[in-house]
């Protein structure tokens, strides 16, 4: 299982005054990620592609963060989703078999009225990763 190929796999610096990923004993629980990568001055910003390119590159970034503290995307027990958008639930469907094969992590989906940077989509993950 891998993350969606969509650039560079790294959201940049955080937004605020938070650690993107935490391991507390077993536990790798990342911070919202959004689809944002590094831009010229390391700051992030969002992706091309609307909801879609956006949870491509989430994906992508919360497998980065895991890797960090030696969890990949196979170890998530876990995920919450924001939306802006709930009629985009089927697409996030659609793009969450893509990334995870049977049995996939639990999930919770949750309408918002924004999220930081505009962004469509934020996606936090909990991973059970003993240190091996």
């Amino acid at each position: 299982m891998s993350a969606p190929d969509a650039g560079p796999a790294q959201g940049g610096k955080p937004v605020g005054p938070y650690r993107p990923v935490v391991r507390a004993g077993d536990w790798v629980v990342t911070s919202g990620q959004v689809g944002a990568v590094p831009g010229p001055d390391g700051a992030p910003q969002l992706v091309e592609g609307g909801t879609a390119g956006q949870l491509r590159q989430v994906l992508a970034n919360v497998a980065h963060v895991l890797a960090q503290e030696g969890a990949t995307l196979a170890d998530v027990v876990k995920t919450t989703v924001f939306l802006v958008d709930m009629s985009e639930f089927s697409l996030l469907n659609e793009i969450w078999i893509e990334t995870w094969p049977e049995p996939r992590p639990s999930r919770s989906a949750i309408g918002v009225a924004s999220l930081p940077m505009g962004a469509r989509i934020e996606v936090e993950a909990w991973a059970y990763a003993p240190r091996r």
